[in-house]
């Protein structure tokens, strides 16, 4: 199904990043990574213009083109009483600004029938304490999305997917950890894998601008305080 197409992977040296290269590659695509951490294509930090500049230089100088950008570096968690001006920025940098520069740069390279899957986060609907700058990040990567959809209309399909508890060892849990998602069980990266490379496929050709949050059913559970064995312990929090 993606026998030589080129695949873009931001983030795919590691987690769900790596699980989702390596499926593109089961499935015949070639694909180009960009991470800070060591890897076969690009090293680089996605926070600097001149690296997103280079990195996107080298796809097009390799292939000539792009078939599918899958968004999904991760940036910085950090709460509003440790989180600086400058951490909060990187954070917007990597998980909003980088994906819209990408974006930008391959807009005239976009094959026919070309997506882009931006990873978002459940986060983006819902918070726990201290996650500000990953949050925010994480929202705005959704809203992007559906901007991206309506300007690149006709062209290519833009989608995400918001990942909720996801395991990047593959470790299988038992208990209330598992119980407590209405699924049976905490999920694993072949969960956001295999949605990427559905969003990516002919079979998704209508679906563009939406979100698909994949977390085992865990923001549709209503919790109240002495409900269902639910007990809330009261914290001061900024």
């Amino acid at each position: 199904m993606f026998k030589q197409k080129v695949a873009v992977v931001t983030g795919g040296a590691k987690g769900i990043g790596k699980t989702i290269a390596e499926e593109f590659r089961k499935a015949g695509a070639q694909v180009c990574i960009i991470d800070l951490l060591p890897n076969d294509y690009f090293v680089g930090d996605l926070a600097e213009q001149s690296v997103l500049e280079a990195f996107a230089q080298k796809v097009l100088h390799d292939y000539g083109r792009v078939d599918y950008l899958i968004n999904n570096a991760l940036p910085v968690m950090k709460g509003i009483d440790q989180c600086t001006y400058e951490e909060f920025n990187y954070a917007l940098r990597v998980g909003v600004t980088a994906p819209f520069y990408l974006t930008k740069l391959f807009a005239p390279h976009f094959a026919p029938g070309a997506s882009i899957v931006n990873i978002s986060s459940s986060r983006d609907r819902m918070s726990q304490p201290q996650t500000k700058s990953y949050t925010a990040a994480k929202g705005g990567i959704s809203a992007l999305t559906h901007a991206l959809a309506v300007s690149l209309s006709g062209k290519v399909r833009v989608n995400s997917i918001s990942p909720g508890w996801i395991d990047t060892n593959f470790t299988e849990y038992n208990g209330p950890d598992a119980f407590q998602h209405p699924s049976g069980r905490v999920g694993n990266p072949l969960d956001i894998a295999n949605m990427v490379l559905f969003l990516c496929s002919d079979k998704a050709g209508f679906i563009t601008g939406e979100n698909i949050c994949i977390d085992g059913g865990m923001t549709r559970q209503m919790i109240y305080h002495n409900d269902f064995g639910w007990m809330l312990q009261e914290r001061n929090n900024l």
